[in-house]
C-alpha cells in the first residue's frame, strides 16, 4: 500500500521554529515527526512512501535517506514551486499505481488506518476522509454525511449559528487514482476546494471514516508543545528514545545526570547531554541531545531541542527552545515563550509570557 505525505509547506504558523528546519523535521519527543509518521503508517502495513516536497528538503532527505533504515521505501519529489494539496499529489502521480493515502504533513494522530480502508473498500468510495470531532468547529472546514457517512456536504468555517455538525476533516483521505484526472497538471489546486465539490457534483461517492482517535495539528507553537507533552504523558502513540531509567524518564547514551539533580517524569534527556547539580527536570519536558543544564536550574514542561546551554539557575517553564540557543545565568524563560535557533538570551532576563524571539535577536 502506498501513500503520499504533503511535506512541502514552509510551515509559517510554526515560526520561529521552522527558519531552518522543515516542519517533517521538528523533534517531538526527540524524534523528528515524521520518524513518529513513518512509524505509523508501517503499523498499517504501508510501507511505500512518497513524499511531495518543497520548503527545505535537504534535511529530509539527509536524515532519511532511502527509507532503507526506516524500513520503508521513500520517493521524495520535490515541487518547483507551491501545487497546494490536490497539486502536490498530482504532481506525484508517476508514482501511483492503485488505491492510496494521502495524508497532510502537520496532523499527529492515532486514526486507525486499517478499519479506513476496510469502509473505503466496503463503500466502493471514490475518497474516503477522516473525520474527527472539534470542540469549535467554526476555525475548520465541516464535513456533513448521512447517516450511512456518505458526504453530503463541505462547509468551510461556518458561523457559530449555522454549525450543524462538530467533525471536521482530519487531513487523512483514501483515494482511488482516476480521482487524480480531474486535477490538472502542473496548477495550483486544493483537494478540499476543488476535487472534492466536484466529486459531489458528479455524483461520486465520498465517505466519512468517523473517529475519536487521538488527533492534533501541530502547525502552531502551542499545539506543538501540547503533542509533545501529550505523548509523554502516553495520551497518543509514539516510541520514546533512549534507556528507561525511572517512572517515565528516559536517558540517552552519554549523557551525565549529576546524582543531586531531580528528575520528575514524564522527561526523556537525549544523547550526551549534562545536567547539573540541584537542578530539577519535571515533566513533561523533552531535552534534545548534546545540552547542558546547569547547576540549580528549573525546567518544567519545556521543549528544549538540541545544543541548547542553560546557565545556573535558569527558569524555564511551559516554553519551547529551538536549536542552539544559548540562555544565561539567573535568566526566566516563562509560559508559552518561543525562542528560534541561534538566539542567545542575557544573563538575568526574564521573558514574559508568551514572548516570541526571531533568530539572530539578542536578549
Amino acid at each position: 500500500m502506498k501513500a503520499v505525505i504533503l511535506v512541502g509547506g514552509e510551515g509559517t504558523r510554526l515560526r520561529p521554529l521552522t527558519f531552518s528546519i522543515p516542519k517533517a523535521m521538528v523533534p517531538i519527543a526527540n524524534r523528528p515527526f515524521l520518524a513518529h509518521m513513518i512509524d505509523y503508517l508501517k503499523a498499517h502495513g504501508i510501507d511505500d512512501v512518497v513524499l511531495a516536497m518543497g520548503y527545505l528538503p535537504d534535511p529530509i532527505q539527509s536524515h532519511f535517506g532511502d527509507g532503507g533504515s526506516f524500513d520503508v521505501r521513500l520517493t521524495y519529489i520535490i515541487e518547483d514551486s507551491p501545487l497546494g494539496t490536490a497539486g502536490a499529489v498530482k504532481n506525484v502521480a508517476e508514482h501511483i499505481d492503485g488505491t492510496f493515502f494521502v495524508f497532510n504533513g502537520d496532523t499527529f494522530t492515532d486514526i486507525d488506518l486499517t478499519k479506513m480502508l476496510e469502509l473505503h473498500r466496503n463503500k466502493h468510495s471514490k475518497v474516503t476522509i477522516a473525520l474527527t470531532p472539534v470542540e469549535d468547529p467554526t476555525v475548520y472546514g465541516v464535513v456533513e454525511t448521512d447517516n450511512g457517512g456518505r458526504v453530503q456536504r463541505f462547509v468551510e468555517k461556518p458561523s457559530r449559528n449555522a454549525v450543524t455538525t462538530n467533525m471536521v476533516n482530519a487531513g487523512a483521505y483514501v483515494i482511488e487514482p482516476e480521482v487524480l484526472d480531474l486535477i490538472p497538471q502542473g496548477e495550483y489546486f486544493m483537494f478540499e476546494h476543488g476535487v472534492f465539490p466536484e466529486l459531489l457534483n458528479r455524483g461520486d461517492a465520498i465517505y466519512g471514516y468517523k473517529s475519536d482517535d487521538y488527533w492534533i495539528d501541530i502547525g502552531t507553537p502551542q499545539k506543538y508543545l501540547k503533542v509533545n507533552h501529550d505523548l509523554l504523558l502516553g495520551k497518543a502513540s509514539g516510541s520514546i528514545a533512549g534507556e528507561l531509567i525511572g517512572e517515565r524518564i528516559w536517558v540517552g547514551r552519554g549523557s551525565e545526570i549529576h546524582p543531586q539533580a531531580i528528575l520528575e517524569g514524564p522527561v526523556v534527556i537525549g544523547r550526551n547531554c549534562v545536567v547539573g547539580s540541584d537542578s530539577r527536570v519535571k515533566g513533561p519536558t523533552a531535552i534534545g541531545p548534546g545540552c547542558i543544564v546547569g547547576m540549580d536550574s528549573s525546567i518544567e514542561g519545556a521543549v528544549i531541542w538540541n545544543g541548547i546551554r542553560i546557565g545556573t539557575r535558569v527558569s524555564l517553564k511551559e516554553c519551547i527552545i529551538a536549536e542552539d540557543v544559548t540562555i544565561g545565568d539567573g535568566s526566566q524563560i516563562m509560559e508559552g515563550c518561543v525562542l528560534g535557533h541561534d538566539v542567545m538570551v542575557q544573563d538575568g532576563a526574564r521573558l514574559a509570557p508568551g514572548t516570541e524571539v526571531w533568530p539572530t535577536a539578542d536578549q
